[in-house]
């Protein structure tokens, strides 16, 4: 643990404390620990990476995390063997609970796929008392959270695949009241809608994949976007969101800036050749 004053972002060590199946392509892990008096979610989309272990291992292997320099412990962390440093994936808190005297608790939300990774492995076959370590915020403005809403939206369009269900249903959570909103939620099968919490004026369409939905841009053309001013969040598939944004921003001639976009995955590549590959969703539309 470092000081937040210096360091937005920490490391903190944590414990699977239960889980829940949520539908066919949706776990929810909860976890507990006394390190979670100083992590600070800033709601929304806020993203954090997840330290895993490997199969045999007690607990995810890293260096010590007493180094007041994060870098200086993801350095090392890249230079352990690949087979035994923790397996780190990329994850949006669903959401954060406690009061300062009493338990603390986050739940993030695991997409299950047949082809999944190790981190989808893991959240199948996880249980109580099984450790992680967890890099997030220590302070709750920080710059893992990437929806933020303009001062002068009048509207907000959301577009998410399973992968982004959690963040989108913690941003319609935290939406004003009465905000406008249209929302867009593909899902692989009809047992993976979930129940929804907001008390913004949205309508929202579930895009269920094996129930013939169509594409992401062949659900979204049509919608119409109230008022003068919207505001656009799409996250999940990378070939998916890029053609969104083209979307967005050459047919309906958005602002670039009033799109925020964000390529969870890629079809056919992990998380780790991912970040090796250049993210084609940064071009300029």
């Amino acid at each position: 643990m470092t000081n937040a004053e210096t360091a937005p972002f920490q490391f903190f060590s944590l414990q699977v404390d239960r889980t829940r199946r949520l539908g066919p392509s949706l776990v929810r892990v909860t976890f507990t620990g006394e390190d979670l008096k100083s992590f600070a979610s800033g709601g929304r989309d806020q993203s954090l990476s997840l330290f895993l272990p490997h199969p045999g291992q007690d607990a995810p292997v890293l260096p010590p995390l007493d180094n007041p320099d994060m870098y200086a412990i993801l350095g090392a962390w890249r230079a352990m063997p690949d087979g035994e440093r923790a397996v780190m994936r990329s994850y949006t808190v669903r959401e954060q609970r406690g009061e300062p005297e009493g338990p603390n608790e986050l739940d993030i939300d695991f997409a299950l796929h047949e082809d999944g990774g190790p981190a989808c492995r893991w959240a199948q076959q996880a249980g109580p008392g099984d450790k992680v370590v967890v890099l997030g915020p220590a302070v709750a403005d920080n710059t893992a959270v990437r929806f933020r809403l303009p001062a002068d939206a009048d509207s907000v369009l959301l577009w998410a695949d399973e992968t982004a269900l959690p963040a989108a249903a913690a941003i319609l959570e935290w939406l004003p009241a009465g905000t406008r909103a249209q929302v867009y939620l593909e899902v692989p099968f009809s047992g993976d809608r979930i129940e929804l919490t907001t008390q913004a004026d949205a309508t929202v369409t579930w895009l269920v994949r094996e129930e013939g939905a169509p594409s992401a841009v062949a659900a979204v053309r049509g919608a119409e976007l109230p008022g003068v001013a919207p505001y656009v969040w799409i996250a999940g598939e990378s070939g998916s969101v890029k053609e969104l944004r083209r979307h967005f921003v050459r047919d309906r001639e958005l602002d670039r800036r009033r799109v925020t976009f964000v390529g969870y995955w890629r079809k056919g590549l992990s998380e780790d050749a991912l970040r090796e590959t250049p993210d084609e969703t940064q071009e300029d539309a």
